[in-house]
């Protein structure tokens, strides 16, 4: 009957691509995979339940930057006056070498700007209150323009509302929604999977990772926990509940293990504090409970974890594809030609990884190149060194997760090879496809 079946061989591979993996896992093999990871849930579920915050805890504003109350407020009215009569004269900028003025020294010849806001939410709603613009300023407001006020409910009356920034509510829903359509046009149903599971990580973010370490929790322990849950989350939902999916997780776990254990040891040599910025130092000032070192490490974990997931799931597909095409491989020659695929994709996501934080870090960078500081100093330095050791520390774990999910996946399909004559490990599915094929005949 072999000569005959042949022609079909297509149809069955399409089939499968459409419906789970391509090749199918013993019931024994499910067994051994299950006997790992269901502890590892639940281990995971019984950590979010001693862990869980339940809030954030409360605290008293302070009314010092991110800690003020905001509301929001309207432009009503934009006019020009004359900076001398509201107090607003610029001072003069510094001369040039030749003693000539600096460069916009002409706009302190503009007028300035007074723009009437009124607040439009919050218990003083209806409140007007003016702000000046100086002409050399890098913001000004047009009438009918939505922005964000800070409250100092301890400040004179008239100095009670400030200005801090414009409302970009519109625009960020407008590209959210566009970001949303683009995924579902093009993934379909594992675009919609892949948005619920976005905002399953997005709520387990603010609702127990976020609250958990304001509430003095160990960062560290919040991270492992809540990163878990949601890898857990995001990879069976979007991938399904199949061998395939399991093998990433459990490649993904071990990296992550891998993730904590380097940036725990280097954050410690490194000796830093990870208190490298106004905003941890203010976090760290209405929260003296929290461990900032921790934060820094929980961190590392957290920005690791969703590009471990795109390697180990590229990885787990490949094997299993490269089984589907030559179902006599071994674990050997599948590994071997699986690695070729990870070696091209370590190289583009390291680099991924290390220019996403060279942007990020940019205007830290100019300020060590206006200073002509030497590469040793500048990466010296606590606030590039911290910076260096995320990057590092991901990247390790980057790398070592495409061998090791790589050899798992490998040693997981090829232990369900037929024996001959369809007996054996996957012989069922293979029996039932065959009599499918017969009855197409």
């Amino acid at each position: 009957m072999s000569p005959p079946q042949a022609p079909h061989a297509p149809a069955a591979h399409t089939h499968t691509h459409s419906h789970g993996p391509a090749v199918p896992v013993s019931r024994h093999l499910r067994k051994v995979i299950a006997a790992v990871l269901i502890p590892f849930a639940a281990a995971v579920a019984v950590g979010l339940i001693v862990l869980w915050p339940g809030g954030a805890p409360p605290h008293k504003p302070s009314g010092v930057g991110f800690d003020q109350p905001t509301e929001s407020a309207r432009v009503i009215k934009v006019e020009e006056v004359n900076c001398a009569a509201v107090h607003a004269e610029q001072q003069p900028g510094p001369s040039t070498p030749g003693g000539q003025p600096a460069a916009g020294g002409a706009a302190r010849d503009k007028p300035c700007e007074q723009a009437t806001v009124k607040v439009t939410t919050g218990q003083n709603a209806g409140r007007t209150f003016q702000t000046v613009v100086t002409p050399d300023a890098s913001r000004h407001y047009t009438t009918g323009q939505d922005v964000v006020v800070s409250y100092s409910p301890k400040a004179p009356k008239e100095l009670q509302y400030a200005v801090t920034d414009v409302d970009r509510t519109v625009p960020m829903w407008v590209l959210a929604a566009l970001f949303a359509l683009a995924v579902v046009a093009i993934g379909r149903l594992r675009g919609v999977l892949a948005l619920v599971a976005l905002a399953a990580s997005f709520g387990l973010l603010t609702v127990f990772i976020l609250p958990a370490i304001l509430q003095g929790s160990d960062p560290l322990l919040v991270a492992m926990v809540g990163g878990s849950a949601i890898m857990l989350i995001a990879l069976y939902m979007c991938h399904g509940l199949t061998a395939r999916t399991s093998v990433a997780v459990l490649g993904t776990l071990a990296s992550l293990l891998l993730i904590g254990l380097l940036g725990s040891v280097f954050i410690n040599w490194a000796l830093l504090t990870g208190n490298t910025d106004d905003t941890t130092g203010l976090v760290h000032g209405l929260y003296p409970n929290i461990e900032i070192r921790g934060l820094l490490l929980a961190g590392v974990i957290i920005g690791s974890l969703g590009v471990l997931d795109d390697v180990t799931v590229t990885q787990t597909a490949a094997v299993w594809e490269l089984k589907d095409a030559d179902p006599s491989a071994g674990w050997r020659k599948l590994y071997g030609a699986a690695m070729r695929i990870g070696r091209d994709h370590i190289a583009s996501v390291v680099n991924t990884l290390v220019m996403a934080y060279a942007g990020a870090a940019l205007p830290l960078l100019l300020l060590f190149s206006i200073a002509q500081s030497s590469v040793g100093t500048v990466a010296g330095s606590e606030v590039v060194a911290e910076e260096i050791v995320r990057t590092l520390v991901g990247s390790i774990g980057l790398v070592a997760s495409v061998p090791v999910t790589t050899l798992l996946a490998a040693l997981v399909v090829s232990a369900d090879r037929p024996a001959p004559g369809g007996a054996g490990a996957g012989g069922r599915g293979g029996r039932r496809a065959a009599r499918g094929r017969r009855r197409k005949h």
